[in-house]
């Protein structure tokens, strides 16, 4: 099997599945998108690859080059409509409420003005974020209507405008903590919980893993928010509502799992690996019947 790695900067993640595909067998090669262009006519040379997968740190980088190489007739894993609703909090929510599955309430306006009026039906605390955005940048917890006036007020005179669709989140009074199921060809594989004395629990911002018992119900709502944006492999972020138990935060399409292979005691690369070797192996089968059928 020949497999392609796009990517901008090879990281840890990169590093071990890289290394485990090599170890079962595949050709594999690392491509940095940032030395890299494509011809909208010619895409021979993508053509060679059974499978590209995504890895790149920038989503407009991610969603460019997958876009152009499924034109090309190329499997990606995520495929980009994946990685398009993933990366959009707003189509995230729409697409988790499209299938039923437990999740924050959403107000969204496209005015500071509508916004304020969202805040104040809704009541304090609410969570404002941007619609795209990772690693918990620019989220922020608002309290009263003080920090609700100038928030919004900041995001529609500095921000880009992306900054003019107002998400506004209901605050869950988590316990210290939100959880992650990573997803790997719809299964549920491993889970664990991210604490933090700040009530934003991301590990980039210092949050702490730890390993945490994969329930029925965890792999259940895991495999469902997966499935309901088409993601091949996928982390899912939930939150332990007091009120109404679990609800799905976000989908990340692209995740880090250096940190989970010891909490969980899940060889998560390797099962990435295989799992896009049973997809490069479909789609080489593919080829060859079509090839015969030509």
């Amino acid at each position: 099997m020949r497999i392609a790695m796009l990517h901008n900067r090879l990281r840890i993640e990169e590093e071990m599945l890289l290394d485990a595909l090599e170890d079962l067998g595949a050709e594999v090669v690392a491509i940095d998108l940032r030395r890299t262009s494509f011809d909208l006519m010619n895409g021979e040379d993508w053509r060679q690859y059974d499978l590209v997968i995504d890895r790149s740190l920038s989503l407009t980088s991610s969603l460019t080059a997958t876009r152009i190489i499924e034109v090309y007739g190329v499997r990606c894993m995520n495929p980009s409509h994946s990685i398009e609703l993933c990366s959009d909090k707003l189509r995230t929510s729409i697409e988790l409420e499209r299938a039923a599955i437990p999740t924050p309430r959403v107000m969204i306006a496209t005015s500071p003005e509508a916004a304020l009026t969202a805040i104040e039906e809704h009541g304090y605390p609410v969570v404002l974020k941007p619609t795209i955005g990772s690693w918990g940048r620019l989220v922020a917890r608002v309290n009263d209507r003080d920090a609700a006036e100038a928030l919004l007020e900041h995001r529609s005179t500095l921000g880009s405008a992306q900054q003019g669709v107002f998400y506004i989140q209901e605050h869950i009074d988590k316990p210290g903590r939100d959880l992650r199921v990573f997803v790997v060809g719809g299964e549920a594989i491993a889970a664990i919980s991210r604490s933090s004395d700040h009530w934003l629990t991301n590990t980039a911002r210092g949050a702490e893993a730890h390993g945490l018992p994969l329930t029925p119900e965890l792999a259940d709502l895991g495999q469902r928010a997966a499935a309901c944006v088409g993601s091949d492999v996928a982390a899912i972020d939930l939150l332990e509502c007091p009120q109404r138990g679990l609800l799905v935060n976000e989908i990340n399409h692209s995740m880090e799992f250096r940190n989970s292979i010891s909490t969980t005691g899940v060889e998560i690369p390797r099962l990435i690996a295989e799992h896009a070797l049973r997809i490069a192996g479909a789609t080489s089968g593919k080829r060859r019947q079509e090839g015969a059928l030509v």
